[in-house]
């Protein structure tokens, strides 16, 4: 009987990714002759603490950072919510921030909850195709403003923001800028000098290691106080046992996308191009979204207009086939995504979202056993919706 693996066409790869077999082997010793605290001061902890250095060094030099500026944490979530709430606690007279209107929830929901703390937040907002509306931004920024929270790319539609001219206009008024660059990290070049950011976030499980780790980049300079306490390790900046298989896989992915990146991404946009086109030919309901925008090369969100998403998900995955409607932690609602919200898409139209994210082991075949089964499933979900 073959595995169930094998017969899983998975197109979902922004919510997560298969962990690479190069990385697997690279952290199961951590998990077993490698088991020691790295915090201990006996040399069988010690060797562990010497791999978590070694993978510190392989996620600084693909982003193009200090390895002292490398924190690791438990994840983008926490990584997210650290930078926030980290710049904020250390600069107590500023008591406002700026994000944008389409940002991942885990930086939404924590400004939503600083905002019932008394802080205060303003929002960008974006336009049909996804762009940021950099023109806001300087009218935006105020006396008080300790951050600018900018995603790098989003994780729905894969539309690239322009960091670059934000970090211009924030450095002009001393103001500190983050980037959730999750959904950006193994499928574009990102080197926080040329962005000129003061923090990014960036998460394990997307870009082939495990889940449960991330890391928070933090410019030296940058004010900072942890969200994390109760121990000393990553210099005081997050407390916690470290998570040393999962940091040793990170490093190690870091390290093979640092030598393998731009050959891959190359495959996968032309995959996805053909899968883009593909749709706008056999389907003439679809509607690509963000496709006039500079987006990154593996996703593909597409609204069928006048049917509901999840039904076509629901058809899809007993098909075997796995995709999204919008970010994968909202999945299960029928309301439209904040996204398309915010880019004004006709909620009739919003309703029909699903989003292909592909990656390094898709396959054409696979596109083919998509589109074998599509067509069906779009006129049985229009059928049911008369």
């Amino acid at each position: 009987m073959a595995d169930a693996q094998e017969t899983i066409v998975y197109l979902d790869n922004n919510a997560t990714t298969r962990v690479d077999d190069r990385v697997l082997e690279a952290m199961l010793p951590l998990l077993r002759e490698q088991y020691g605290n790295p915090s201990s001061t006996h040399q069988f902890g010690a060797q562990v603490a010497a791999r978590i250095e070694e993978a510190r060094g392989h996620v600084a030099g693909l982003i193009g950072a200090r390895e002292s500026e490398i924190v690791f944490t438990g994840g983008g979530t926490e990584a997210d919510n650290a930078a926030l709430r980290g710049v904020l606690s250390a600069r107590p007279s500023k008591r406002h921030i700026i994000i944008s209107a389409v940002e991942h929830h885990a930086i939404i929901e924590t400004a939503d909850q600083l905002e019932r703390e008394g802080f205060e937040v303003s929002r960008i907002g974006v336009d049909g195709d996804g762009n940021l509306d950099l023109d806001a931004l300087p009218g935006l920024i105020r006396d008080d403003t300790a951050l600018i929270s900018i995603m790098l790319a989003n994780n729905e539609t894969g539309v690239i923001f322009p960091l670059r001219e934000v970090c211009e206009i924030a450095k002009a008024r001393r103001v500190h800028v983050h980037t959730d660059a999750v959904n950006a990290i193994s499928k574009m070049p990102v080197n926080v000098d040329d962005l000129g950011v003061n923090l990014l976030s960036l998460s394990g499980h997307k870009i082939h290691a495990p889940k449960g780790v991330g890391v928070l980049y933090i410019r030296r300079g940058t004010p900072f106080r942890p969200l994390l306490i109760g121990g000393g390790q990553e210099r005081k900046r997050r407390g916690g046992t470290y998570n040393a298989a999962g940091i040793v896989a990170l490093g190690k992915t870091c390290e093979l996308l640092a030598g393998e990146q731009s050959d891959k991404l190359a495959r996968i946009r032309d995959l996805r191009d053909q899968l883009e086109i593909r749709l706008k030919d056999g389907f003439p309901q679809a509607k690509i979204i963000g496709e006039h925008a500079a987006r990154v090369p593996n996703t593909c969100c597409v609204c069928f207009a006048g049917v509901e998403a999840e039904a076509v998900l629901l058809l899809l995955s007993e098909a075997r086939i796995c995709a999204s409607s919008g970010a994968a932690c909202s999945s299960g609602s029928l309301e439209p995504s904040h996204v398309l919200k915010a880019m004004g898409i006709d909620p009739t139209v919003a309703q029909g979202e699903v989003r292909f994210s592909l990656g390094r082991y898709n396959t054409d075949a696979e596109i083919d056993q998509l589109f074998d089964v599509l067509p069906g499933i779009l006129e049985k979900v229009a059928a049911v919706n008369i």
